[in-house]
């Protein structure tokens, strides 16, 4: 379920401190109810997630054509190739000595820092600067569940147009039915790596 706004930015998050010059962008409610100690299987079920193979057609052929697209215009040269700076160089010396948490399977993502309730990762390419950040809170019945941000610096002109572009099947096709399958992942017991 989205979420608006606020649910992500009236928490005392470290992540606020490290990109204010990033827009959210997205905010959604994960079905991962459990307890406190259920963080870290969430983290890596996100982690190894693969939805260009694992999730439904239309969300594989979405994936797929973003990829296909990307790869004809250079889009996802390795972001050290970009110039772009990267987050883990803002951590201040807390975060930095933290886990930075698991490898992503397939997306080309990189953990920067792993907490007991938030873990933050970074993508960059042509078109944007982004953060996935994935917190564990409250749930009000006294158990907990995940709640996934989404928050972007696109890169000019090419970056806000690409965000806008992508808007109507992130928020259509491509987050209902990725958080749909966290959510049978979830339910079905995928397995913690606790390392």
């Amino acid at each position: 379920m989205r979420l608006p706004t606020t649910a992500q930015t009236s928490r005392p998050w470290r992540i606020h401190e490290l990109i204010p010059d990033f827009r959210l962008e997205d905010v959604w409610a994960l079905p991962t109810p459990g307890n406190a100690d259920d963080f870290r299987r969430l983290v890596h079920l996100v982690a190894s997630s693969d939805p260009a193979r694992r999730s439904p057609r239309s969300v594989r052929l979405l994936w797929a054509f973003r990829w296909k697209v990307g790869e004809l215009l250079g889009w996802d040269r390795p972001a050290a190739d970009l110039g772009a700076p990267r987050l883990r160089d803002r951590l201040p010396t807390d975060l930095r000595a933290a886990p930075s948490g698991p490898a992503f399977a397939a997306l080309p993502f990189t953990s920067l820092y792993l907490l007991d309730d938030e873990w933050a990762a970074e993508i960059a390419n042509r078109t944007m600067h982004g953060v996935l950040h994935v917190g564990w809170v409250p749930d009000g019945t006294g158990g907990y569940r995940g709640q996934l941000a989404v928050y972007v610096k696109p890169n000019g002109l090419l970056g806000t147009s690409y965000m806008a572009a992508i808007r109507p099947f992130r928020h259509l096709i491509v987050y209902p039915q990725m958080l749909r399958e966290f959510g049978r992942a979830w339910r079905a017991g995928a397995p913690a790596d606790h390392r």
